[in-house]
């Protein structure tokens, strides 16, 4: 007698957490920087000069990527506007500005002159909602105080934990000097001795499960489900794990994702390849074989009939499976039908195997993929470890047919 409640108590919640994190989303710029690792994705790309990529836009960076690795176009796909006015300021940047001022503005995330130089240099170079977004925006490159990436949903989580490491001056001391080790040895010597003991309460531990927290990451419910579904402590527990692994792991020297959101900005030997002098000359090149579209993955995909040789779908899939198990039919049923012979396709998600992979039905006979597709298993499971982000328990690899 009292499954029914709680059943129809946790379905209300859903609700409820579907409609806070579709409103915080429709009105915010969520990503300031990506969050997947383009050097993991470069392997597994294997990328060419004749190579069509199509790419969620996300923050724009791991696109510049791609475009950087030679690929012969990037289209860049999101439903959510502002993600695409991030990358067309980005592009802009890239064709007007001298490297030092591009690297101030998102390298160092401030540039006291920015906005003289985006009247004067890039805003005719954006398309009219992106002129509108930063229009009223320029003051997130301004700030004496602040950051750009202290700015979008996940920056205002970085800004919270800048607040929380100033009120704890030791910790935050362990944390600057773990940035600058200079070996394993050293990084898991300074995370065990002065980090991890200052770092992990219960407090934070609480903080971390709430959902306000998540969306703020861009996370919604039904990945925080996946999450819990799969690890004992939850998602306090899988962060806890996913941050002592990075540090503790893999070298924290070449980890400009984490450096970011722990500082406020990157540094020169620290940061995405769009970024590094060395690449600014083949940036310039670069950024006009890369295009925005704020629609669809299927939208997209139905408008054309050019293959695509490689997708790289992030983790939308995960949402989609959970709240519009048709929609992420129809989706495959487009990717299959752009996908040139023998085009990869990378995605991430919460579940080390999602299990949505084996319930979707897409192609004309309605298969399922596990079928169509030859998943490259061996591949993700070799490269994963090496993932300087770590957020994401599944990596997924497949190529259609040949």
């Amino acid at each position: 007698m009292l499954a029914a409640p709680v059943e129809g108590t946790t379905r209300l919640r859903d609700r409820i957490d579907r409609r806070v994190f579709n409103a915080i989303w429709s009105r915010n710029l969520v990503y300031n920087t990506c969050w997947e690792d383009p050097a993991v994705d470069r392997e597994a790309l294997r990328l060419g000069a004749d190579d069509h990529v199509l790419v969620i836009t996300s923050a724009g960076c791991n696109a510049l990527d791609y475009a950087l690795a030679g690929a012969r176009r990037v289209d860049c796909v999101d439903a959510n506007p502002r993600q695409n006015a991030l990358l067309e300021l980005k592009i802009a940047a890239a064709r007007e500005l001298a490297y030092e001022d591009f690297f101030a503005v998102f390298g160092e995330g401030r540039h006291a002159d920015f906005e003289r130089l985006y009247h004067t240099h890039l805003r005719q170079h954006l398309s009219p909602f992106a002129r509108t977004w930063w229009d009223e925006r320029t003051s997130w490159f301004t700030s004496r105080a602040g950051s750009f990436y202290f700015h979008g949903l996940s920056g205002l989580v970085a800004r919270a934990a800048r607040t929380w490491f100033r009120a704890k001056p030791r910790l935050r001391t362990a944390t600057l000097d773990l940035l600058e080790a200079r070996d394993l040895d050293e990084q898991r010597r300074i995370y065990d001795e002065r980090v991890a003991p200052a770092l992990w309460s219960r407090t934070l531990d609480w903080a971390m499960s709430r959902q306000l927290f998540m969306n703020m990451l861009g996370v919604p419910h039904p990945q925080r489900r996946l999450v819990e579904a799969q690890h004992a402590d939850g998602v306090a527990g899988f962060i806890r794990d996913a941050v002592r692994y990075v540090f503790r792991e893999l070298p924290v020297a070449d980890n400009y994702f984490w450096r970011v959101y722990l500082t406020g900005r990157y540094a020169r030997d620290c940061c995405p390849e769009y970024l590094r002098e060395a690449n600014f000359g083949t940036l310039r090149e670069a950024v006009e074989r890369v295009h925005t579209h704020t629609t669809t993955v299927t939208n997209f995909l139905r408008a054309g009939d050019v293959p695509i040789t490689r997708f790289v779908l992030l983790d939308h899939m995960d949402w989609m499976a959970s709240h519009d198990p048709r929609g992420l039919d129809e989706e495959w049923d487009a990717i299959l039908a752009r996908a040139a012979p023998g085009a990869r396709i990378l995605l991430r998600s919460a579940q080390r195997q999602p299990a949505w992979l084996d319930a979707v039905r897409a192609g004309p006979r309605a298969e399922g993929l596990r079928t169509q597709l030859h998943f490259r298993d061996a591949l993700a499971d070799a490269l994963q470890p090496r993932d300087r982000v770590h957020t994401y328990a599944g990596f997924v690899i497949a190529d259609a047919p040949a």
